[in-house]
């Protein structure tokens, strides 16, 4: 899979929510088998659009909204600055990887708290004529990194884990975007780069980002550096202020002009290494000029007869995501009571066997032997299905992996692109927390990653996300982290694009998949009903059920109590971003129109023409 996209130039056309005796009969029924597998239909069944009357009466997003349509391409991003960036560049003739490249540099400026040349991420691409593949460029562990580099002398982690310097991996960034352009780009290098440079040299601060760094003040602080580019005048800039970033326009210009080497080697290189020095950093200069992005075989399933195409290791979205549909796929979801009992007691099984086996099995395959074949077929996946009771919650202590024993706020970011032609590219990438590890290289004018913290640093224990992850993702010279990452494409039973998706989130990044997933395909939701539809999550590891605010009534969260599972919502008035995710996703519809929405729940940009 290495053809290169054909881009053609296209005329611009248009953009733009009891307990007692009741609960005792609900959970009688489900044990005598009201919810069994697939076509079957418990008592009292409710169709797919039923799944409206469960919403709350004060639901903050709008599920009537009108979506974006477009008829020769589409962008969706978490910034309207880097979407319209995307849009210009398939409006321009370029390609879906070509506006994936232009879009995701803009976001390293629009959007710093997560969209960065400091960090890595995942692409994820299907052809028009149905071929695919996935590029990975997550971050890799420092030459002088080892497995017990952030234990303190009483064997305990250490803030410097995900807290200045040391907590960094080698950016992927860079290297990814230039080795996907190099692959499948059509249009010129430079001309990519450009529009963000023209943004760092100054933008107006909307509401998105006048959010973002008022969240962030005591963060940004931490570091000289940092401070003195996102709180000009020690005060986060202000609403419809000019924000210029000087220095990183400089480093975008040598990325420009030079490529990959105008990151990796040269001024950019001298400049992160002067930074590691100064702040006791073990990143070097063989890290940065050995660092190379790796193509995967994307992780291929299928889904009530559709096909699915996700990222595979080191990224642990595609296998997981696989492994809960492979499970949920035994029931017809569609006859249930959406977010009801059933429905959601089932999700949550389903989840915490998926993650029991992500946290044991999955790292970088460059370094371990993984059961991903048997984790993601149907057959595992009855198997795990048998296990689940369905008038009692599995306790997670009592689930481990299936397959025998082997030897803080995220700041994450997705987009979604097609093109014309019909070829499609979703992204994901991230520098982990919110704003990373808060380093900014001095006179580079970027955040550096975080994403040490990905690493099982003392297997067993929970991270910072609190995934409890194994040996196998222990911490290794040279090896990439494990990731939640999940950039993912969908295929009609016919063989037609369906649907491209992704969100940022952490731990709950797949489960958030997942649901988009499930509301297009089991629910028959829109794309705007998918996107801004209450969700679920649950990974394991602590054993509990989260929903953001109003997304189970009061009657299913005492039943769900009743049946053993601990429920709790999920929500911190002093966080940026109290909900789950920031889901980007574009669904062609039966006419080939692209239509596409971005998650309202921090406010992005579907710019399509």
């Amino acid at each position: 899979m290495r053809s290169t996209f054909t881009a053609h130039r296209r005329t611009s056309t248009t953009t733009t929510r009891t307990t007692g005796w009741v609960v005792m009969l609900a959970l009688a029924a489900l044990a005598l088998g009201a919810c069994g597998p697939a076509g079957s239909s418990p008592a009292g069944e409710v169709t797919p659009a039923d799944w409206r009357t469960r919403l709350p009466s004060d639901w903050p997003f709008d599920i009537d909204a009108a979506p974006v349509a477009a008829e020769n391409g589409m962008v969706v991003s978490t910034d309207a600055y880097a979407s319209a960036v995307g849009a210009d560049v398939l409006r321009d003739g370029g390609n879906a990887v070509d506006a994936a490249v232009a879009t995701s540099l803009a976001l390293a400026v629009v959007n710093p708290e997560a969209g960065n040349i400091g960090g890595g991420g995942f692409m994820v691409v299907r052809l028009a004529d149905g071929r695919t593949a996935a590029l990975d460029y997550r971050e890799r562990a420092p030459a002088a990194a080892h497995r017990d580099m952030y234990l303190d002398e009483n064997g305990e982690l250490s803030d410097g884990l995900f807290l200045g310097h040391r907590a960094s991996g080698v950016p992927g960034s860079v290297a990814g975007l230039w080795t996907a352009h190099q692959e499948h780009g059509s249009l010129p290098w430079a001309s990519l780069v450009q529009p963000a440079i023209d943004l760092a040299e100054g933008f107006e601060i909307r509401e998105r980002q006048a959010h973002s760094f008022s969240h962030s003040i005591d963060g940004l602080r931490a570091f000289e550096a940092t401070a003195a580019t996102f709180l000009p005048g020690g005060s986060p800039p202000e609403l419809g202020s000019q924000f210029s970033q000087p220095d990183l326009a400089a480093t975008l210009t040598r990325i420009r002009d030079e490529g990959r080497d105008g990151f990796y080697r040269g001024r950019t290189a001298a400049l992160i290494v002067a930074e590691m020095e100064r702040g006791g950093g073990i990143i070097t200069d063989e890290d940065l000029a050995g660092y190379d992005a790796a193509w995967r075989d994307p992780v291929v399933f299928s889904y009530r007869g559709h096909t699915v195409i996700s990222m595979a290791p080191t990224s642990s979205g595609g296998a997981t995501l696989a492994a809960m549909a492979k499970i949920l796929e035994g029931y017809d979801l569609s006859s249930l009571e959406w977010h009801g009992t059933e429905h959601t007691h089932l999700l949550a099984e389903a989840w915490k066997r998926a993650y029991a086996d992500r946290n044991a099995y999955l790292a970088d395959p460059d370094f371990v032997e993984m059961p991903l074949d048997r984790m993601i077929s149907a057959e595992y996946g009855t198997e795990r299905r048998a296990s689940i009771e369905m008038a009692r919650a599995t306790p997670s202590s009592a689930i481990g992996p299936g397959l025998g024993r082997p030897e803080r706020e995220t700041e994450t970011t997705h987009l979604s692109v097609i093109d014309a032609d019909g070829n499609a590219v979703a992204v994901t990438t991230t520098i982990n927390s919110f704003y990373g590890s808060k380093v900014t290289v001095r006179d580079a004018g970027f955040l550096l990653n975080n994403e040490m913290d990905d690493f099982a640093a003392q297997p067993g224990k929970p991270n910072q996300f609190g995934l409890v992850q194994g040996e196998n993702n222990a911490i290794e010279a040279g090896k990439r982290m494990l990731s939640a990452m999940t950039p993912t494409i969908v295929v009609r039973p016919s063989g037609e694009l369906f649907f491209v998706v992704g969100s940022p989130g952490g731990a709950t990044i797949i489960t958030n998949v997942f649901q988009n997933i499930s509301n297009v395909v089991d629910f028959e939701m829109t794309v705007v009903e998918a996107v801004n539809a209450p969700r679920l999550h649950h990974q394991h590891l602590p054993d509990r059920i989260q929903y953001e605010p109003g997304a189970l009534t009061e009657e299913t969260m005492a039943a769900l109590r009743a049946m053993g599972h601990t429920v709790d919502e999920r929500f911190s008035p002093d966080s940026a971003y109290p909900y789950i995710g920031d889901a980007q996703a574009i669904m062609v519809a039966g006419d080939r129109r692209m239509l596409g929405w971005s998650d309202p729940r921090r406010g992005g940009a579907a710019v399509g023409y």
